[in-house]
């Protein structure tokens, strides 16, 4: 039995672990504009390399985010179709929370540290949000962390004043959002920058196993880019009177 994590909320990562987070298969592209030509083929691919039909899946786990509304669309609606016809629970999982847990472990963060991770919101924005470390391993060998603040939508220099020390350890800064505003957010060296699927699968175990509840609705933060136009306005024609 198996279970097939996605997320679109940056690049496309695709991971198929077994029922307790083990790692069978991985595939990643960095395709920003093709989300949905890509995802399909690299599910069939992770399947075909883990010997695992789609029939075998105990869960499908996707990435809510945050991130535009496009791209982080694509992989929540694939997620719950593929969970739906499966008849298996499709599991919500934040994003940034993956990047800060993989960053404890990445980074050798101890109790006490904390974890600043900004991601690219595009329009010269970042997404964010700070963590503290609560213990270096938890359930399925995941870090174990505290959101104290976001996730949120802002100017990466509102974003630096965010980043004082941390009271009781260290903070570090992580994400692709800190890699590229880098004049406001230096991101730590070895720093995670996107998601891993394996970490996202991990987690959305952990939480179920603790009774969390794990919604699949997107954390967009914002409008997305392209509206629909407002209806046309009715005219009513000028009346007037007789000559």
């Amino acid at each position: 039995m198996a279970v097939l994590a996605l997320d679109t909320s940056a690049a496309v990562a695709v991971a198929l672990t077994d029922d307790e987070g083990g790692r069978l298969a991985v595939r990643t592209a960095d395709e920003r504009r093709r989300h949905a030509e890509s995802l399909a083929p690299m599910i069939a691919e992770v399947l075909a390399e883990a010997g695992v039909d789609r029939t075998d899946l105990t869960a499908v786990v996707g990435g809510t985010g945050p991130a535009p509304f496009t791209g982080l669309r694509v992989g929540l609606v694939t997620a719950r179709t593929l969970a739906l016809s499966l008849g298996v629970p499709a599991l919500g999982v934040p994003s940034i929370d993956a990047v800060a847990v993989q960053a404890v472990a990445d980074l050798g963060l101890d109790p006490g540290d904390e974890v600043l991770v900004a991601t690219d919101a595009r329009r010269k924005e970042v997404y964010w949000g700070r963590y503290r470390v609560v213990a270096h391993e938890g359930p399925h060998g995941l870090p174990v962390v505290q959101t104290l603040h976001g996730p949120q939508v802002a100017r990466p220099a509102d974003v630096a004043t965010e980043a004082t020390p941390a009271p009781d350890g260290r903070l570090v800064v992580v994400g692709e959002g800190a890699e590229l505003y880098a004049e406001h957010l230096a991101a730590d060296e070895d720093a995670p920058l996107r998601p891993d699927a394996v970490v996202l699968a991990r987690l959305a175990l952990a939480r179920r196993a603790a009774g969390e509840e794990l919604p699949t609705e997107p954390l967009y933060l914002r409008r997305p880019d392209v509206q629909e136009p407002a209806g046309a306005k009715r005219v009513v024609p000028a009346t007037g009177g007789t000559a």
